[in-house]
C-alpha cells in the first residue's frame, strides 16, 4: 500500500473535535455558492439546462477552449449556482459511469410538484431511470440530464423523518 492510499484510507480525524473548538451558529458563515456537475459537451448542457429545465444563465464567461458557465433557479437569481463543468479530466468518466452503473444521482435538483414535473420533462423528450415514486411521504423521480449525469429531483418542501 502506498502512502497516497493510506492517506484516503485512514479514519478521518475532525480538527474540530476539541472541546475548545466548537460550532458557533453567530460566527458560522459558509454557504453553498457554487457546486458542478460534469458535462461532455458546454454548449449542448447549456441548451438542456436552460431550455428543458428552465434554469438562466448567471455567467458565461469564456476561457479559451471551454467556458465558465452557471446556471441558476428563476426564482432565486442570487442563490447557488450550477456550474456546468467540462468533463475533460480523466478521473470523470469512470466516477459518472460507476454512478450511472448503480442508479446513483449526481445531483439533486427541488421542484415543487414531482409528478407535475416528470409530466413536463417527460413530454419534452427527457429520458427517466426512475419515474416518480413514493418513499413515504415524499415522491422522487430520477431522470438523464443527456449530459452524462442522472439527476434526481424531489420536492421543496422538508421531508419529514
Amino acid at each position: 500500500m502506498n502512502a497516497r492510499n493510506q492517506i484516503r484510507s485512514a479514519p478521518c480525524k475532525a480538527p474540530y473535535d476539541h472541546p475548545a473548538i466548537s460550532y458557533r451558529p453567530e460566527r458560522h458563515t459558509m454557504r453553498i455558492t457554487i457546486t458542478s456537475v460534469f458535462v461532455n459537451d458546454q454548449e449542448s448542457a447549456l441548451m438542456f439546462y436552460t431550455n428543458v429545465l428552465g434554469f438562466q444563465v448567471k455567467h458565461n464567461v469564456p476561457m479559451g477552449e471551454h467556458a465558465w458557465i452557471t446556471v441558476v433557479s428563476p426564482t432565486n437569481p442570487e442563490g447557488p449556482e450550477l456550474l456546468l463543468e467540462p468533463a475533460g479530466h480523466p478521473a470523470v468518466k469512470p466516477y459518472r459511469d460507476a454512478l450511472t452503473e448503480d442508479g446513483i444521482p449526481l445531483a439533486q435538483f427541488g421542484v415543487d410538484d414531482v409528478k407535475a414535473e416528470y409530466e413536463r420533462l417527460a413530454t419534452q423528450g427527457v429520458t427517466f431511470t426512475q419515474p416518480p415514486t413514493e418513499y413515504g411521504d415524499h415522491v422522487i423521480a430520477v431522470f438523464d440530464d443527456t449530459c452524462g449525469n442522472l439527476i434526481m429531483i424531489h420536492p421543496i418542501r422538508p421531508l419529514t423523518e
